[in-house]
């Protein structure tokens, strides 16, 4: 439970932290979806959200801990990646990737070095190194930690981190 927790709160935290730390009680106000789209950001993240009908979920009471990927993250990927995901036919790959970027429970920077893995909602671990300075899941870099929403938090990530296959 834990993990899964952990890993909620790693997806969300890309998002929660791009829209801002200035304001942290107005952030604290909104949901993770909402937190997200004032970031202004997350649109690719929050599109895949809507395209794999996962916004009431990242809307519930939660708490959940999102890993969330910048729109730069998601243009990165390979040349058709997010087209092809968006696809109606492709919605449980997307809902696969998505998911692995969230970790049920509210989980902060200050607890997410404790760990060395959490489970995602996905169902698989995601792998969390905080050696040397930074906080790392698997190969994306947090970038901007601790974006506070209403339910949950957010953790900003570099890139896409995509499940096992």
């Amino acid at each position: 439970m834990l993990r899964r927790s952990l890993m909620a709160a790693l997806v969300a935290l890309p998002i929660v932290a791009a829209c801002s730390t200035t304001n942290a009680d107005s952030a604290a106000s909104k949901d993770i979806v909402d937190t997200a789209a004032s970031a202004g950001q997350f649109n690719t993240l929050i599109a895949a959200a809507q395209a794999a009908d996962l916004v009431d979920t990242l809307k519930s009471p939660g708490p959940l801990t999102v890993f969330a990927p910048t729109d730069a993250a998601f243009a990165a990927l390979p040349a058709g990646t997010v087209e092809n995901l968006l696809k109606p036919e492709n919605k449980d790959q997307l809902v696969k990737v998505l998911t692995y970027h969230v970790v049920s429970g509210k989980v902060m920077a200050a607890d997410v070095v404790k760990f060395s893995s959490a489970t995602t909602v996905e169902g698989s671990d995601v792998a969390i190194d905080a050696s040397g300075g930074a906080v790392k899941i698997n190969d994306a870099q947090v970038v901007q930690a601790d974006v506070a929403a209403s339910n949950g938090v957010i953790h900003v990530i570099d890139k896409v981190i995509l499940p096992p296959m």
